[in-house]
């Protein structure tokens, strides 16, 4: 009889920082967060730490397209104090991404509701009748006008699927490389979503321990 395939097909990721009760892992993009439906959905980040740290827990996810920073707790009770740090918006997050067009004004607030869009999920869209708050803030760190693109550090105030994206488009700035929500001229012009998790800022789960500060710069 010939064994099964092993559906955790990748490496072993490196741990950028690891203690008694946490791990910070930088996702490449194009990798499942954790495992989607179906027998070849089953190779994700979650698997291939849980492969090298069996006691590894989820605590948040990023989108398969996002790259960058993520945290998994160390037992049942770090991940219930982890989980509640992250709903209860205790972790300061910052992104990075780039996006089509010259963005004007060196700071802003996008403020719109967002809710999923049913019959085309797993799309998301503005929802002002039914939608649940969602703020994002952004701040401009360069324009490349060779590639009439903009940089942008993003920080959020709450985490709603597909934020970032939904809110970049609908202020007319989609991320280069979004396969979802930019138009067709515009996923064109990366091979990937230029959105990248950079900055992860939160209290130690632990009594004592002092607060975590840590970055991943991106990749593009």
């Amino acid at each position: 009889m010939t064994a099964a395939a092993d559906p955790v097909a990748g490496p072993a990721p490196v741990a950028l920082y690891r203690d008694e009760a946490l791990l910070v892992i930088d996702k490449p993009a194009g990798l499942l967060a954790v495992p989607g439906r179906g027998p070849l959905k089953q190779d994700c980040l979650a698997a291939r730490v849980q492969r090298a740290w069996p006691d590894a827990r989820v605590v948040h996810r990023l989108d398969e397209a996002t790259s960058g920073l993520m945290v998994f707790a160390l037992g049942i009770e770090m991940q219930r104090r982890l989980g509640r740090a992250f709903e209860q918006r205790e972790v300061q997050k910052r992104y990075i991404a780039v996006v089509a067009g010259r963005v004007e004004s060196a700071t802003g607030r996008v403020d719109l509701p967002l809710g999923a869009d049913w019959p085309n999920r797993p799309r998301q869209q503005v929802d002002r009748a039914h939608g649940k708050p969602a703020r994002t803030h952004w701040q401009v760190l360069s324009y490349d006008p060779g590639g009439d693109s903009t940089r942008l550090e993003l920080t959020l105030e709450t985490g709603r699927t597909h934020q970032l994206r939904v809110h970049l488009m609908a202020i007319g700035h989609a991320i280069l490389g979004d396969t979802l929500y930019a138009p067709p001229s515009i996923q064109a012009r990366s091979p990937r979503l230029l959105l990248h998790a950079s900055a992860l800022a939160f209290a130690h789960p632990l009594a004592g321990q002092p607060a975590l500060a840590i970055e991943s710069p991106p990749p593009f």
